[in-house]
């Protein structure tokens, strides 16, 4: 016998690049601009003495904070470390049966993993030719169903009644609606949470608010599946955010106005790219997201320009799996950073 056979080993998600010298970074979909001026106020301001401290186990202050911002109860909001450590926290807690939770085949590379580490069964369904989920594939027996929605790596949202339709096909199982990129596009499921007590809907600062070196994440659900949530983070880690992302998050959370133009700005470059990639002869879906997941023209290959695009220190993200890996990813940048990008791609293809 070996030590192995103790040992749990699975095949880990593999993040972006994060390349420590200085690129036009593509590759992530990061917020192109800094944070809010009040988090870097009201980081500047904080009590740096009480890190000798553990922070608040029950986050109150950025609870409080985002249950005021989205009109819902302290008791039906859940934050942790990013939004990975908050659907983590989802896995774990609500699909503990032993019926296979459903989601695309083709969505954040992440679920498998969680499953795989937690030992829950699932099963995932294909998206269409035109990379849409189609309602009816998550009718059947399963034991939770997660959606992102608009969906990575594809950028395309569903409609307004995508997932009222789930929920109500599927009254026992807990729906996650994985919303990291909604406040690029598309309609949110927020709405639902009093109609539903079988819905999550799960969202990240690291996106929109500028704050992915943070790490903050949050989760609007039933006040019921919200103390489940508690009851399992207590038990896993009951210190699970530090200081700086408390004060930070509530910083941001509070700055509307800032919010709305870093957000207006991704958009109105968003569409810009989209223009000059489809003059280029690329084709893609139009992106509800940060980000535009496209494929070249033919001779082009993705993989080739990707790595064109790499050795002139210009990083987008490519996947080597089937059914899309003719497709680079491309995160939306500030307009300067933009315009060198379609600089260079018009050298490549042209």
């Amino acid at each position: 016998m070996s030590i192995e056979e103790n040992i749990r080993r699975v095949t880990p998600y593999t993040p972006g690049e994060q390349p420590q010298k200085k690129v036009i970074k593509l590759n992530t979909n990061e917020c192109p601009y800094p944070p809010s001026p009040r988090v870097i106020k009201a980081l500047g301001e904080a009590d740096w003495e009480r890190l000798r401290l553990y922070p608040d186990p029950a986050c109150e202050q950025l609870v409080s904070a985002l249950a005021d911002h989205y009109g819902v109860k302290r008791s039906q909001t859940f934050v942790g470390v990013g939004s990975d450590d908050v659907l983590s926290m989802c896995f774990l807690t609500f699909f503990a049966g032993d019926k296979p939770v459903l989601f695309p085949d083709i969505t954040y590379s992440f679920y498998d993993v969680w499953a795989d580490v937690y030992r829950i069964p699932y099963e995932t369904k294909p998206l269409t030719d035109d990379f849409r989920i189609e309602a009816r594939d998550y009718y059947g027996v399963n034991g939770g169903i997660v959606i992102a929605n608009p969906n990575a790596p594809t950028g395309v949202a569903e409609g307004s009644g995508f997932i009222k339709d789930i929920l109500e096909h599927n009254p026992e199982s807990v729906v996650i609606a994985d919303e990291a990129y909604i406040d690029f596009g598309g309609e949110s499921a927020l709405s639902l949470i009093n109609e539903y007590d079988n819905l999550a809907v799960v969202r990240t600062m690291s996106k929109s608010r500028a704050l992915a070196g943070m790490r903050v994440g949050y989760c609007f659900a039933n006040e019921r599946l919200i103390k489940y949530l508690n009851d399992v983070r207590y038990s896993v880690n009951s210190y699970t955010m530090n200081m700086p992302a408390l004060v930070a998050g509530k910083a941001a959370i509070e700055d509307v106005g800032y919010f709305s133009d870093i957000v207006g700005r991704v958009k109105k470059t968003r569409e810009w790219t989209a223009g000059e990639l489809k003059a280029l002869g690329f084709t893609f879906n139009e992106s509800q997201t940060n980000f535009i997941f496209a494929k070249p023209p033919a001779p082009y290959e993705a993989s080739d320009i990707f790595d064109k695009l790499r050795q002139s220190g210009i990083y987008v993200r490519y996947f080597r799996k089937p059914r899309i890996d003719s497709y680079l990813r491309i995160s939306i940048g500030t307009d300067a950073e933009m315009q060198t990008f379609i600089n260079r791609l018009k050298e490549i293809v042209l």
